[in-house]
């Protein structure tokens, strides 16, 4: 029975929508003048639908009381039904015209009852004051409208204007089986609430509230978009200890998800390179709150400063270096921001919809031909990826399932898919699109479990050098640790294409890397020292036998070396011109060009496994280690770390030595074709210029080059270009990190055998 404003009813049960379409048909079609359709108030229909669900949207407050010293206020709102608090919105800082954008849903089991609005100013450490409340009477709302109102706030107690709030009412009827649910998990909770089963009451309390989450909209249950941030630094911040520094820590907030960064101890320029994500919904809050604040021990933390940051203005499936300024002059915060996660948008979309257009392929590739190799040297190219499935994964949820969604890194940009719940075998079928800066780059793949209130699980990764690509191929690879050397479960198939300006890359490499910020200084670990100093002694040895060799011929160990020797010495210090050098480096790396091409088809395959169990061994080692150091008392750790400090200190260093080297080797070795021929093109220019041009203007040009560098471009960063240009050659640390497995490697390492005693 349907009871309508004129008293009349009508037989049958339908729904609201249907009680619309009824009215529609009985009443006749929306008046001309008016347009619209007399729609039934919740009191008419309350004793058909005593139980509806209420969307609110508090949109904003207007005018609001001055409740601060400073002349403005920290306004939130609550909301209360039936003597409870249903909903607490976020603070809005020295505002008195604040914008929220929060929506959230409620039960409403008697629309006679009205929803309590009550307005509070925050003040730390003390009681919140009152900036007004108001009365909205639920039974007036109109059935299934969303209807804007304006809520002027009122005090009995004070007569001054406290200004207005801007909120969105939806009330929608349910049916009975829906109320049902509702009312169980209410008998419940209050049944466990008298007998103080605290466990229980909170379990059926969650319940309840996913019931209530469960009303929502599909578009509302589902995040639109994911907010990738890389929390870089910051700089200048306030002193708030009594040593003139700070324990600082960042909280960043995005609707209803939150992220509290670590603590960087004693500093005013902290460094925290954290990764993390939030999500965006489409029905709430597009702005990020950022805060800092210090840490202190036994005492509430001290505030330090805030700022926002407004996504609606920023471009998606982009990565934007912010440098945000905190207010008051309290310092700046610089991180890393991109919004991707979403469908439908130029550089990641539904491969199911993806129809490549043959004239933006021929712009694209026109775009990064030779002809403009001069134009915005910066647009090295464009790198298409194609996340086709993943198979086998590893489960990491107790159904035997995972929720993996995948991470695509290049460089600092970061983009990521979507969420594929319970599965092992997830079809993502997404394109993505990256701009290239430096072809040298490596693509990095991830795929992670997604965890509701826990940071996502790992469950394997790959690199692929942007230079090993091939163009169309469909391939799978199989995932790696997250050290990238041993085989993790699962693969992931991809496809990919790299369009680029080979004028542009070369110019690129000898200039300055471009910094990896979420890339953490490497902790100090014997085993990684042990490598270290087993990688410079190789290098070491390679000279010591070259000086064995030179001194050999010296010695007349063998005549027929030595007199080899004499007769070249003698040839090339008579002839010598200093055009020949770069002529000794070129016919050096033609030796090794035909030496590859003779070994071709012949790999290093046992000597890379024999690492690779080496490093496995040490790992395990590594493991043992800190089992036995958990043993240690805390007081003997602080004693060693001062000896770790220093240990740290040569690890590092012996690592860029070692990792020099085996550039140089690795460039005149040709593992890296690009990078080989660039150098021979490069030794056969500086051939002819020094064969035509004198020493002596080529110094003064240089020179003048130099010293006028910093008045010409007063930004430049000075560089090295014969450093910057090693930077690129990988290492042998490099290689095994990017090494593809095969399908003879996909075997599990032997599980550890145990020690006897």
């Amino acid at each position: 029975m349907c009871l309508l404003d004129d008293g009349s009813t009508h037989d049958g049960q339908t729904h609201h929508l249907g009680t619309l379409a009824y009215l529609e048909t009985e009443i006749g079609p929306p008046d001309k003048e008016t347009d619209s359709i007399p729609r039934p108030t919740a009191r008419s229909v309350r004793h058909q639908y005593d139980f509806f669900t209420l969307d609110v949207t508090l949109k904003e407050g207007r005018r609001l009381a001055i409740r601060d010293k400073c002349g403005t206020s920290d306004p939130y709102v609550k909301f209360k039904y039936d003597g409870k608090q249903v909903y607490k919105s976020r603070i809005v800082y020295k505002n008195l015209n604040p914008r929220w954008d929060e929506t959230f849903s409620l039960p409403v089991d008697d629309v006679t009852k009205p929803l309590v609005v009550k307005v509070f100013d925050y003040d730390r450490g003390l009681q919140d004051d009152p900036m007004g409340h108001a009365y909205i009477d639920l039974a007036s709302l109109l059935i299934d409208r969303k209807e804007e109102f304006k809520v002027d706030l009122e005090d009995p107690h004070v007569a001054e204007d406290l200004g207005y709030l801007l909120l969105d009412l939806t009330l929608v009827p349910k049916t009975s089986d829906e109320k049902e649910e509702f009312s169980r998990a209410d008998r419940y909770f209050s049944l466990l609430d008298q007998l103080s089963l605290t466990y229980w009451k909170h379990k059926y309390l969650a319940k309840r509230n996913r019931l209530v989450e469960t009303q929502r909209s599909m578009k509302a249950q589902i995040w639109s978009s994911v907010v990738s941030l890389v929390l870089i630094e910051g700089k200048g911040l306030l002193p708030m200890d009594d040593n003139g520094l700070s324990d600082p820590y960042c909280k960043f907030r995005l609707g209803n998800e939150k992220y509290k960064s670590k603590v960087a101890g004693k500093t005013l320029n902290p460094r925290w390179l954290e990764q993390f994500d939030l999500h965006m919904y489409d029905d709430q809050t597009s702005v990020l709150e950022i805060s800092v604040w210090d840490k202190d021990v036994g005492s509430k933390d001290d505030f330090m400063g805030r700022c926002q940051v407004d996504l609606s203005e920023l471009k998606r499936e982009e990565t934007h270096h912010i440098e945000k300024e905190l207010e008051d002059g309290a310092g700046s915060v610089s991180f890393l921001l991109t919004i991707t996660g979403s469908a439908g948008n130029e550089t990641i979309t539904d491969l199911a919809n993806y129809m490549p257009d043959p004239r933006e392929r021929l712009e694209v590739q026109r775009r990064y031909s030779l002809l403009r190799s001069l134009r915005n040297l910066n647009d090295v190219g464009l790198l298409q990826v194609k996340v086709i499935k993943a198979t086998g994964l590893l489960a990491a949820d107790f159904g035997g399932k995972s929720d993996p969604f995948c991470v695509l890194e290049l460089t600092n940009a970061r983009l990521q898919t979507q969420t594929i719940y319970k599965t092992l075998n997830p079809e993502w079928g997404k394109v993505f699109t990256f701009q290239v800066k430096d072809i040298h780059s490596i693509l990095e793949v991830s795929v992670y479990d997604e965890d509701r209130n826990k940071s996502a699980e790992f469950l394997g990764k790959v690199a692929i050098p942007l230079l090993r690509i091939k163009n169309g191929e469909r391939k799978a690879f199989f995932l790696k640790d997250k050290k990238l050397r041993r085989r993790t479960k699962g693969s992931i198939v991809l496809e990919m294409e790299v369009i680029y300006n080979s004028v542009k890359a070369s110019w690129r490499t000898f200039n300055p890397k471009e910094v990896k910020y979420l890339q953490m200084e490497q902790k100090f670990k014997r085993q990684i020292l042990v490598r270290n100093l087993q990688r410079v002694s190789r290098l070491v040895m390679a000279v010591v036998n070259t000086g064995r060799f030179v001194k050999s011929c010296f010695e007349w160990e063998s005549k027929t070396r030595s007199i080899t020797a004499f007769i070249m010495y003698v040839l090339m210090v008579w002839n010598f011109e200093l055009y020949m050098l770069p002529l000794v480096l070129l016919s050096i790396f033609f030796k090794y060009y035909i030496v590859r091409s003779v070994m071709e088809g012949r790999t290093d395959q046992q000597e890379v496994r024999a690492d690779e169990e080496a490093e496995e061994e040490e790992q395990e080692e590594d493991e043992d280690d800190e089992e036995r150091g958990k043993e240690k008392s805390k007081s003997f750790k602080e004693k060693l770390q001062a000896i770790q400090d220093v240990c740290q200190t040569v690890q590092n260093g012996l690592d860029e030595v070692a990792s020099l080297g085996e550039s140089v080797k690795n460039a005149f070795n040709w593992t890296v074709p690009f990078l080989s021929w660039l150098a021979v093109i490069t030794l056969a220019i500086a051939t002819v210029v020094l064969y035509f041009i004198p020493l002596r203007y080529l110094v003064l040009v240089w020179g003048i080059n130099k010293f006028t560098k910093k008045l010409r471009n007063p930004n430049a960063i000075p560089n090295n270009e014969l450093l910057d240009f090693l930077s690129r050659v990988p290492s042998d640390e490099e290689l095994i990190d990017c090494k593809e497995l095969k399908s003879d490697d996909t075997q599990q390492p032997s599980p550890k055998k145990k020690k006897t005693s």
